[in-house]
């Protein structure tokens, strides 16, 4: 896959980021009904009825919901890797589903929709983090090794709320954990994801990171520095076999003797007598 389209990939992180104004949507439905609520028995699902204060308010919540997590998931499908990142794509596509189901059909009127909507979201979306955390850990194996626990929790959740263990947390508490680790799943991932493929390497094929164009440039000046250093030694080994005497030859070999000297001695050997030696030189 070639370079990763960055703007692409901030718009997927930013809707993925907004998909936490489900808190706050779920917040300021709670507190102007001024009902009698707990987050611990009462499900999500509630504050959605027609019967509730604000209903209208939550249940586009959900619409709006599915439609950024189905937008991240699309706009951010380039920066997933490995064989995980279409099915966690396609996971993340069925909770969005899913939560879309249950905004436009609440519980007291299509019951049988909402509840297949409901599991659609909590199974979709626990599974889709467990298979994005595969996808992000050539990026990053904290943000995987994240996504994989949220996931798990997500999983172990839904499974208890379906079968009725629900111990301390309450029927709303643990549906609330196992509906609550998508929206944090998904908003920690999309700045993550933006981040890393700003300042890092594709794991595949892409443009080189700052950090590694300061390292080859670092690797240039090494190998330019070795270069000179080597001629500089080339050059001193040069001068030393200049300055060395020629092989055979003494450093200070005296001059050649002059022929005219032997000459002169051969003379003098003449003119010695040889029967008297301690005797001068003879008369010509």
């Amino acid at each position: 896959m070639g370079r990763v389209p960055m703007r692409r990939i901030a718009w997927g992180a930013l809707a993925w980021v907004l998909t936490l104004q489900f808190f706050v949507v779920e917040t300021v439905v709670q507190l102007r009904a001024g009902l009698p609520y707990s987050r611990s028995a009462d499900t999500i699902s509630a504050l959605g009825d027609v019967t509730w204060p604000g209903h209208t308010l939550m249940n586009a919540s959900f619409v709006v919901q599915a439609g950024l997590i189905g937008a991240g998931a699309v706009a951010l499908l380039p920066a997933l890797r490995g064989r995980a990142a279409r099915p966690a794509v396609a996971l993340l596509g069925a909770a969005a589903l899913g939560v879309l189901l249950v905004g436009v059909f609440p519980r007291l009127t299509s019951p049988s929709l909402h509840t297949a909507g409901a599991a659609l979201y909590l199974v979709g979306g626990a599974a889709g983090l467990v298979a994005l955390a595969y996808a992000v850990r050539p990026w990053s194996e904290a943000v995987g090794t994240t996504l994989a626990l949220l996931g798990l929790l997500g999983a172990a959740t839904t499974v208890f709320y379906g079968a009725g263990v629900v111990g301390l947390l309450g029927a709303g508490g643990t549906e609330r954990v196992a509906a609550y680790v998508v929206p944090i799943g998904l908003a920690l991932t999309g700045p993550a994801l933006w981040r890393l493929t700003r300042t890092r390497e594709e794991p595949a094929t892409g443009r080189p990171t700052r950090r590694q164009l300061r390292a080859a440039e670092r690797e240039r000046e090494r190998a330019a520095r070795v270069r000179r250093e080597a001629e500089r030694d080339d050059a001193l080994q040069a001068l030393a076999r200049r300055a060395e005497p020629a092989p055979g030859r003494s450093p200070a070999a005296p001059p050649p003797a002059d022929p005219h000297d032997d000459l002169a001695d051969d003379h003098a050997d003449d003119d010695l007598d040889p029967d008297d030696p301690w005797a001068g030189p003879r008369r010509r």
